[in-house]
């Protein structure tokens, strides 16, 4: 057993989400948007482990599943700016009303 305090792992959690959050609403860039999605992923990820000896084995589990979706998310993302920034050569977040109804 760690002589970690879970407080510790939970409060960088909450100060990366924080800043993932941030990050999301304030940049106007798609990539970094992207890249503040995956911190915020990962500050959940952080959360479940640090939690996980008193929740069981499950919270280690549902992080792999949070890493699959992440993973698949990254790819089509990335897919999906590739392809706007053919179109609009910019990646801009105003940029994206194409994909709008």
């Amino acid at each position: 057993m760690s002589d970690i305090p879970v407080q510790y792992p939970l409060i960088l959690s909450a100060l990366l989400f924080s800043i993932g959050v941030a990050g999301v609403l304030v940049r106007r860039n798609v990539i970094i948007v992207f890249m503040c999605v995956e911190l915020m992923l990962n500050a959940v990820n952080l959360a479940f482990v640090a939690l996980s000896p008193f929740a069981g084995v499950q919270g280690q589990v549902f992080v792999f599943f949070v890493i699959a979706v992440a993973a698949a998310e990254a790819a089509v993302g990335l897919a999906i700016v590739i392809a706007a920034f053919r179109h609009r050569e910019s990646v801009d977040v105003k940029n994206f009303s194409l994909l709008r109804w």
